[in-house]
């Protein structure tokens, strides 16, 4: 990473993605900084839709921001920043996976239709009736049922809905970070929201924008983890 650094432009939350790239390679950690909590809640769902576990989410986002941040040389500014994000985050989650005992074979490819032993999605997500909300249940019972679903979701399905349904992606956009036909997208979103409505109704819908909040604290723990392990990257090159 370069360490001769230009000058800030002020303030940074009005630079795009490739000004705050170029300012990072540039040595800024604002900068990097800032592109971390301009996409946080992106990547954190996305990971979370993989490894459906906070803290596993947590170690492998600050993991990938510092791949990505190692890496930002090789960014094409003709790119979209969030899904060239999207694409070391969702590596890197299922690296994790495959670590922790998963293997290839049973990460469950994105485009399947039908799991390993018959079981159709809308047979899985029945296997779980008492989880069904009541129809007067309150927002936050509501969103915290939204959550379980989504998490319930089989594997071909979830990283689709998270980012088609929850982070509003395009089609385009999904399809690139997941490197999957948009024909895949579209049918994959369109399940998995059937079976989603099916079990909810019609709260899904006032809901779905809550799902896995990403809190100020939880934001400024994964920057600080990340700033702390750059720091410690350049002590060591140093040394």
């Amino acid at each position: 990473m370069n360490t001769q650094k230009t000058m800030l432009p002020a303030p940074l939350d009005a630079s795009s993605d490739a000004e705050l790239v170029n300012l990072a390679i540039a040595g800024h950690d604002a900068a990097f900084s800032q592109i971390m909590r301009r996409h946080n809640r992106l990547l954190f769902r996305t990971a979370r839709s993989i490894l459906k576990n906070d803290d596993d989410t947590q170690d492998a986002l600050q993991e990938a921001y510092l791949r990505a941040w190692r890496a930002l040389a090789s960014f094409r500014s003709d790119a979209r920043l969030s899904t060239w994000l999207v694409r070391i985050v969702v590596n890197e989650a299922l690296g994790r996976l495959r670590r922790s005992g998963v293997q290839p074979a049973q990460v469950v490819p994105l485009n399947a239709t039908i799991d390993a032993d018959g079981e159709t999605p809308e047979m899985q997500m029945q296997a779980n009736p008492d989880d069904q909300p009541e129809p007067t249940a309150v927002r936050a019972q509501i969103r915290q049922q939204i959550e379980a679903r989504i998490d319930s979701l089989p594997d071909s399905f979830r990283s689709v809905f998270m980012l088609r349904g929850v982070e509003e992606l395009s089609v385009e956009e999904t399809a690139l970070a997941l490197d999957i036909p948009e024909a895949t997208v579209r049918s994959r979103f369109f399940r998995a929201r059937g079976i989603l409505r099916e079990g909810l109704s019609r709260d899904i819908d006032m809901a779905i924008g809550d799902a896995f909040s990403f809190a100020g604290s939880r934001c400024d723990r994964i920057v600080e983890g990340v700033l702390a392990m750059i720091d410690h990257e350049r002590e060591s090159s140093r040394s």
